[in-house]
């Protein structure tokens, strides 16, 4: 059984959105909602600056507290890649999972459920990568399974310097930025 993951090499990202914009066409995010967008954060101070480009989502943690407190099972690891899933028909739109979130990676869809990244899973069924990293220019995303020692993204994490986000949550992300 696969574990599905992301890693993103953050000095290839240049911020130019088509993930986002892919991501909104394909699964038909409405208008002024995403599912996936771009972070520039700047460390350091002068003339000692760094800059990370990144692109962020759902995190498909191994520890997800937004599944622990969803009172109707609407959000679930799915067994397929253990992703973690939204059921919106089941969804009652109460939110607990987007207080839970440290991402703050949910949002409540105009018809009353939440949503998120799907790591575009309609797609990969299909043998074909999640929207995002098939449109990136720069080839900076790379999707596949973390427990596979010798797919692309576990060769990535072991061979490059990279950091998950808030590590310190516990949430276990899986998705990885190489830096």
């Amino acid at each position: 059984m696969a574990r599905f993951g992301m890693v993103i090499d953050t000095t290839k990202c240049v911020a130019c959105m088509d993930c986002v914009v892919a991501c909104k066409t394909e699964n038909e995010v409405p208008e002024g909602l995403c599912r996936d967008w771009i972070v520039q954060e700047v460390k350091g101070a002068f003339p000692e600056l760094q800059m990370e480009i990144r692109s962020e989502r759902c995190n498909h943690c191994d520890n997800p507290p937004c599944v622990d407190c969803c009172p109707t099972g609407a959000s679930h690891v799915e067994p397929l890649g253990m992703t973690v899933q939204v059921t919106g028909d089941v969804c009652i739109g109460c939110k607990a999972c987007l207080a839970s979130c440290p991402y703050d990676a949910r949002y409540i869809h105009p018809d009353g459920y939440a949503d998120k990244c799907t790591f575009c899973m309609h797609r990969v069924v299909e043998g074909l990568e999640p929207a995002c990293v098939a449109v990136c220019p720069t080839r900076c995303m790379y999707f596949g399974d973390l427990d596979d020692p010798n797919s692309q993204v576990s060769r990535l994490i072991r061979s490059r310097k990279g950091h998950t986000l808030l590590p310190e949550a516990g949430t276990k992300p899986r998705i990885h930025f190489l830096t």
